[in-house]
């Protein structure tokens, strides 16, 4: 058998690899150009005269979450850089919301999908990754969530999607209707058009990192403000540049906050953060679904307390202005556990006193103490004169 009879087979199933890429990616692409964008939401705040809050609402999204767009990203980025083949096992370390997703994505193009996630996360996101045809598979340690999934990848012959390296770098940042060109688009004709501050919280870091970048790309005189949750590295990160830094706990607040640093955040594109006690971020989450009349997660607790804390800092100067933060996804993932008093008991989480203080602030401005000495400011939200991580009150 001569040489030459070799690469006609091997022509083939290249050139049958890449007709796959190519319907693969239609197939993506069109179920973008079926969506609409996520809506921008006012959100009234009368102790805050002057300064207008706006939340953009990512629950719309298909898979009802800010997630939607990362994983759409990663799927793209995958497929371009040859890493995802016909058949190929799709496999994904994450608390819940990003795996929800990347299962939507994986049915999609017709690829079996296991999510590796914490044994702690919630059971309404379990069952959403198995109604999108996903499998799970829990892990009692949530620090063990990354090897574990490089070890089943492996076994199975697939491919780890890896959103905590690969979320910064999959979204073109520049544009193409990622999240932070929606908003300025979106914002162009309000009060104030150019926000004074977008605020996210992390849990890859990848958005936090699209805001900034495209914020310095626009050359906007927008600040970045990223929101840490209690049980997480990324602010001490922030203060100290150690990217050695680990704890044993898992974040208490689904899809933020990491226990070790993750490749995707990238502190030097951001301006300021801020560190928010679990028990004022669930607070913030039940005084925020009153207010809208609608339940939504923990994570957006955590945005509008970073929210609030540039709004202060505004007051403080005589500034006028916007402040853009995300609803990151829907509280219907989280009707037992957030939202079931029963279990915020056995968590140590009952919060109905901060809830109150929350909405009193939000409609006359009255700043309970309990917060402001329990959070941690750094970067430009920290007051002259403050110590790294801390602020007078």
């Amino acid at each position: 058998m001569t040489a030459s009879s070799f690469s006609v087979p091997a022509f083939v199933d290249a050139e049958r690899s890449r007709d796959w890429v190519r319907e693969a990616l239609r197939r993506i692409e069109a179920d973008f150009q079926r969506s609409a964008d996520t809506h921008l939401i006012p959100l009234a705040l009368p102790g805050f005269d002057g300064i207008d809050v706006y939340l953009k609402d990512e629950s719309s999204h298909p898979t009802g979450s800010l997630k939607h767009r990362l994983a759409r990203s990663l799927f793209l980025y995958a497929l371009c850089n040859g890493w995802l083949r016909e058949g190929s096992t799709v496999v994904e370390s994450s608390s819940g919301s990003t795996a929800v997703s990347e299962a939507y994505f994986a049915r999609l193009l017709g690829l079996p999908f296991v999510a590796v996630m914490p044994a702690t996360v919630s059971a309404e996101k379990i069952r959403a990754i198995e109604f999108q045809g996903g499998r799970c598979h829990l892990v009692q340690d949530p620090t063990r969530i990354y090897a574990e999934s490089q070890r089943l990848a492996a076994e199975l012959g697939g491919h780890y999607m890896d959103q905590f390296t690969y979320a910064e770098r999959a979204t073109d940042w520049r544009g193409n209707n990622n999240i932070a060109e929606s908003i300025f688009v979106q914002m162009a004709r309000e009060r104030h058009p150019v926000p004074r501050w977008i605020v996210c919280s992390a849990g890859t870091g990848g958005t936090l990192a699209t805001m900034g970048r495209f914020v310095r790309y626009g050359r906007h005189q927008t600040g970045v403000c990223g929101a840490d949750a209690e049980r997480s590295v990324f602010f001490d990160y922030y203060l100290s540049g150690d990217a050695s830094l680990r704890i044993e706990q898992g974040s208490r607040i689904e899809g933020i906050g990491r226990p070790r640093v993750e490749a995707s955040f990238l502190p030097r594109a951001i301006d300021a953060m801020v560190k928010l006690p679990d028990l004022w971020s669930i607070a913030a989450m039940q005084a925020l679904s009153a207010r809208l009349g609608r339940p939504v997660g923990a994570s957006t607790g955590t945005n509008l307390l970073a929210a609030l804390a540039c709004a202060r800092q505004m007051r403080q100067r005589g500034e006028r202005g916007s402040i853009v933060t995300l609803l990151c996804d829907g509280g219907e993932r989280y009707r037992h556990s957030y939202h079931d008093d029963h279990w915020l008991q056995a968590q140590g989480l009952v919060c109905d006193a901060e809830a109150q203080a929350l909405a009193a602030l939000m409609q006359e401005g009255r700043w309970p103490e309990e917060l402001l000495t329990s959070w941690r400011l750094a970067g430009a939200l920290l007051e002259e004169g403050a110590p790294a991580g801390g602020m007078r009150t």
